[in-house]
């Protein structure tokens, strides 16, 4: 299918400012690109609070109650969900700023909190770091649910491409239990040989040599590789797939991460897990986040929401 026009007039966009490829930069010249890429929401939530999550920067987005008990604070929050989520970025840019848009749309849409994750990120805290710190997150918002307005019971985690691959390793690591995962165009399989990777190579905002960029320095501490579970969900034995929460995978059609989140979607669906897949034709790595201009990323975060929402109201 040919690229959507909207995604056409971004690329286009994207070509005239003329930004040189990420794998030239410095990490801090690349966080600052996209840093002043990011325009501030507009996107109005009764609640946001930056919060300490044990040493773990998180921000907590709370919507308005649309529970007919919404008088009684006490009863509403009892069966208000979380979703923990962690941020795109190829563990070395992103923040919970360049996210904050991504995460008020999502907990307005689903009515239920969001709480954003400030990981460290490489290459000053490679791996595991990253990981270590969604963990503790997680485990922190499980034990203090209660002052968070949510319900310990019901938690999800989720995140987008280096934020999708935090979500399926703690989602398999499952430190607290969990029941859902979204995971939006996630790297799995961190060894970057699938067809994807050589028909999107190019042209299309995320290259294979930007992965490689990203992957190395994710990598540069020398306590991780390219085929460690932790590194790569793919690869994750099937009794480990098994016990993980259901899932929603959202892929693009125009993205060298395409093939390996389809791939996890099978593994997950044959290691018995309930798992939704869809790819959405047409765009390219990044439309999640381009919701304001795309009109798929709207339909992506909804789609997104009203998973998360049934699985958190089961």
């Amino acid at each position: 299918m040919p690229l959507h026009p909207q995604t056409t007039a971004i690329l286009e966009a994207m070509t005239q400012l003329g930004a040189p490829p990420i794998e030239s930069q410095s990490p801090q010249q690349a966080r600052h690109g996209m840093e002043v890429m990011t325009a501030p929401s507009t996107v109005q939530l009764p609640e946001i609070r930056d919060l300490d999550a044990d040493g773990v920067p998180v921000r907590l987005y709370r919507p308005e109650s649309d529970r007919k008990d919404r008088g009684d604070a006490t009863r509403a929050d009892a069966g208000r969900g979380l979703l923990v989520y962690f941020h795109g970025g190829g563990w070395v840019l992103g923040s919970v700023d360049t996210h904050d848009d991504v995460c008020r749309k999502l907990a307005r849409a689903m009515g239920h909190a969001v709480l954003s994750v400030d990981y460290r990120l490489a290459p000053e805290h490679p791996f595991p770091a990253p990981v270590e710190d969604c963990v503790k997150a997680l485990r922190w918002a499980h034990a203090n649910a209660a002052s968070l307005g949510v319900d310990a019971d019901r938690l999800a985690v989720g995140g987008d491409s280096a934020g999708g691959n935090l979500a399926a390793v703690v989602a398999n690591l499952q430190p607290v239990p969990l029941r859902f995962q979204l995971l939006v165009y996630p790297v799995t399989d961190a060894r970057r040989g699938s067809e994807s990777y050589r028909q999107n190579a190019e042209g299309y905002r995320l290259t294979a040599a930007g992965m490689k960029w990203f992957c190395d320095h994710y990598l540069s501490g020398g306590k991780g590789a390219e085929d460690d579970p932790r590194v790569s969900p793919l690869l994750a034995d099937g009794s480990t797939l098994a016990a993980s929460p259901p899932a929603l995978v959202i892929t693009a059609e125009y993205d060298p991460l395409r093939d390996e989140g389809e791939q996890y979607a099978e593994r997950l669906l044959a290691a018995g897990v309930p798992c939704s897949l869809t790819r959405y034709h047409g765009n390219i790595h990044g439309f999640f986040s381009m919701s304001n201009f795309v009109d798929d990323g709207y339909a992506a975060i909804h789609q997104a929401a009203a998973a998360t929402r049934i699985a958190l109201e089961r």
